[in-house]
């Protein structure tokens, strides 16, 4: 347990430090005291509680397992999320459960809102709301291990505590190097975006907010219309703009590992991986899928292509790389009934391994794919025929196999557990309640029924879905071992 105030610690004044970022903005748009207080509170709380940790840790020696690393790993995210809660609180007057809501929502960059009204929001908590989703995209403890320079030792099982954001094979051994090099790579793609946004016209804010929200697959916006907004408010190069959202989209859906080897290599390392080569086919097949659904239930005209295949193509790559933006609500009339189904099996598949994306990842759902068709050759072989599950000459382990399934499994499962609560407790249909639980542990945002609706709701499915929350971005395990009883040993 020492060991985890210990680390704990040094987390919360890292998160003290980030509370007093949004300052910065609220003087430049001269915002209320209301503003200023709800942070430095926020920031002096954090630091009261780590000077505690620290004091009562002082001699102690980190002694770091696989198990308490797992356990300071869902520890961290729900006390972060606790005090990262409290400027929702104190400035918008949000309930406890909606305030730490949002901000789980945030850091594990999920999306789903309860708050309305955005455009006449703070922007000190709307910039708040996308720094927490930019921290959150590549994990609170990964970008701890990056600001404390702590990669050596056992440290390292921090890095593999947080799942999929980071794939488990590293570009170079030490893990702060590659923490560093993924950081400088988000940083960098961060720093295009805006420049790009606000060459096509967005303000430097508006620039800030979306590209944090953009690489982190995160989606929170500071507009009520999303990134329709733009195209509803007459800007030239609103068309551009959403282009640029999907390129910057789908590199965050992209393993950094492959960015790395872009840099490192060459560019064509994007199309030599396979999981990312199996990405873009599904990204291209769906949007045709799409595309064909609305011209033969609607029909289209001329003028309208363009339209249509650029909205669709946002769309797809938003749920399939779990952003969450939108220039059209994906429950509304512009997407037919088969586009609805095909965003489900979207929101489930996400985008890569080791990328900022949520879902199962694609590499997963390849492995699954090429065992049931091994299951199937098998059936004409001898039965001691050995027939391994292969991924790009690579043998997939048994144990991965394994795993993996257990993964689905566990997945479905509180998904379904989810969904069944979201029905008890709501008015909502069957596809609703799914869509709204999927959105969840998957890490996506979009759903199926309005944003007054999801404010709505009971705060035991509030609850339910920050658990779903949580567990779908630490991929269960952390979860699952706090109920072990060997764990607390």
């Amino acid at each position: 347990m020492k060991t985890i105030m210990k680390l704990m610690s040094s987390l919360l004044y890292i998160l003290a430090a980030l509370l007093l970022v949004p300052l910065v903005v609220a003087a430049i748009y001269g915002e209320s005291s209301l503003v200023y207080r709800g942070f430095i509170i926020s920031a002096v709380l954090s630091a009261v509680i780590a000077s505690i940790f620290k004091l009562i840790t002082i001699k102690h020696e980190i002694k770091m397992t696989l198990a308490t690393s797992m356990i300071f790993c869902y520890s961290s995210w729900f006390v972060i999320s606790l005090l990262g809660s409290m400027p929702f609180v104190m400035i918008l007057n949000t309930s406890i459960i909606d305030g730490l809501f949002e901000a789980v929502s945030g850091f594990t960059t999920t999306g789903i809102t309860v708050l309305q009204g955005l455009d006449g929001m703070s922007h000190a908590v709307l910039f708040w709301r996308s720094l927490i989703q930019w921290v959150g995209g590549l994990g609170i403890l990964t970008f701890f291990l990056f600001v404390t320079a702590s990669g050596d030792g056992d440290m390292w099982q921090l890095f593999s505590a947080e799942g999929h954001k980071i794939s488990s094979s590293r570009p170079v051994p030490n893990v702060y190097r590659t923490i560093r090099w993924f950081w400088a790579i988000y940083g960098g793609y961060t720093i295009a975006e805006v420049i790009i946004l606000k060459l096509l016209g967005l303000s430097f804010y508006d620039a800030i907010i979306h590209s944090f929200t953009t690489l982190s697959t995160g989606g929170f916006s500071n507009h009520d219309a999303s990134i329709a907004f733009y195209g509803l408010n007459g800007y030239a190069n609103h068309i551009w703009i959403e282009y640029t959202f999907i390129i910057f989209m789908i590199l965050g859906g992209v393993n950094f590992l492959v960015h790395y080897r872009m840099l490192k290599e060459s560019p064509l390392a994007f199309f030599r991986d396979i999981e990312t080569k199996v990405f873009m086919r599904i990204i291209g097949l769906f949007s045709l899928a799409t595309i064909v659904g609305i011209i033969v239930l609607r029909g289209i005209q001329l003028n309208e292509v363009e339209s249509v295949i650029r909205k669709t193509l946002f769309q797809v790559v938003s749920v399939m790389t779990t952003t969450g933006y939108g220039t059209e609500n994906i429950g509304g009339s512009f997407f037919p009934a088969i586009a609805k189904q095909l965003f489900i099996i979207l929101m489930i598949i996400g985008g890569s391994v080791g990328s900022t994306a949520g879902g199962l990842k694609v590499l997963r759902i390849v492995i699954l794919q090429r065992l049931m068709r091994r299951e199937v050759t098998k059936l004409n072989l001898p039965g001691k025929a050995v027939l391994p599950v292969t991924v790009g000459n690579v043998i997939i382990s048994q144990d991965e196999i394994r795993r993996i399934s257990a993964l689905v499994f566990g997945w479905l499962m509180l998904i379904c557990i989810g969904s069944a609560i979201t029905a008890l407790f709501s008015d909502l249909g069957p596809f609703e309640a799914i869509s709204g639980m999927t959105s969840a542990v998957g890490n996506i945002g979009p759903f199926y029924f309005s944003v007054a609706k999801m404010a709505s709701l009971s705060w035991v499915i509030k609850l339910t879905y920050i658990i779903g929350m949580l567990a779908g971005r630490l991929e269960l395990l952390p979860v699952y071992i706090l109920f072990v009883k060997g764990t607390w040993k």
